[in-house]
């Protein structure tokens, strides 16, 4: 059975282009079933850029992403609001319209956001919600607490785009938050080479702490100047001895971050390097399913049980 906004079944098994990605071919080892990009974005240049100083990008539509998928073997994915519309979600909610129930989406709040606002989120499939303190705007860090009480009874996590001295001041406050949180990248371990060991250390205990998770996404942006990126092996093979269970994988696209783009493909076959099949399957489709509420039937999130005096009633926004 195929899945609304699921992909063809004649997904390339050859080789084929995909925008905003360089080379042809596809993954160099048999990517599982329901497997999961856990982290890309999309731009419209019609829709309006946040103020200040954002990053952009040309357009990055829905079948442009589509074809990317068949080439990576990708059946679901996580599309993440990206700074550069601050908390105007509307680019995302179209985006998740149209992918349908094979994707999620984290979208950008403050505290603001008002029940009815959340759960429109929420039924377009929303499941978490992120703040970027690298391209910074939209989000602070005296928002956490505030914004994860207004999240955590709709079940959704706070995902983290920190630079290594920030994660590693915040991390206690992380931990104790009433939600799951999901580093991103890395945890941009070596941007700052002086902090690694301390930030490979920091992430063993978060992780073990139960309530962290990392996404092993962009490590271009985790590994600047490594360009096989060696430096990251004996962390991700150290963090998936430990907690495999806290591990996801996301490719970035369309790199917004990248005046050149890198081969979608390469960066996939990491994950060959790095884990074993089973171990695999664990971090693209279990951890990913689990994390993002994918359900078996290809469903959307399980709608909670609305808390205190939250109203029912979800209004339509301007799509």
């Amino acid at each position: 059975m195929m899945l609304r906004g699921s992909l063809p079944s004649h997904s390339c098994d050859l080789e084929c282009e995909a925008p905003h990605s360089t080379g042809l071919k596809g993954p160099a080892f048999s990517v599982p079933a329901g497997a999961c990009d856990c982290h890309m974005h999309l731009f419209d240049t019609k829709a309006p850029f946040a103020p200040g100083p954002v990053l952009t990008h040309g357009d990055a539509t829905v079948d442009h992403y589509r074809e990317l998928q068949r080439r990576l073997h990708i059946e679901r994915c996580v599309l993440v609001q990206p700074s550069s519309y601050g908390r105007d979600n509307r680019v995302l909610l179209r985006g998740l319209r149209a992918l349908g129930n094979s994707a999620r989406g984290v979208a950008v709040i403050d505290p603001s956001a008002t029940p009815t606002e959340l759960q429109v989120l929420h039924a377009a499939g929303v499941v978490g919600v992120r703040f970027n303190l690298v391209q910074a705007g939209a989000t602070s860090e005296q928002m956490l607490e505030d914004v994860a009480r207004l999240i955590h009874p709709f079940g959704w996590h706070v995902q983290l785009h920190a630079h290594p001295a920030d994660l590693m001041s915040l991390a206690d406050r992380l931990t104790a938050l009433p939600v799951p949180v999901v580093i991103d990248h890395f945890a941009r371990i070596n941007v700052e080479p002086a902090m690694s060991d301390r930030v490979r250390n920091l992430l063993l205990r978060m992780l073990g702490s139960g309530n962290v998770w990392m996404k092993m996404s962009a490590p271009y942006i985790a590994s600047p100047d490594s360009k096989a990126y060696e430096d990251l092996d004996d962390l991700v093979r150290h963090l998936a001895g430990e907690r495999l269970d806290r591990l996801v994988w996301g490719t970035d696209w369309p790199h917004v971050t990248e005046s050149s783009k890198p081969d979608d493909a390469v960066l996939i076959n990491l994950l060959a390097r790095w884990l074993s099949e089973d171990e695999i399957h664990v971090v693209l489709v279990e951890n990913a399913a689990r994390l993002y509420h994918f359900t078996s039937d290809g469903g959307g999130p399980a709608m909670p049980r609305w808390p205190g005096n939250y109203s029912r009633s979800v209004k339509t926004i301007d799509m």
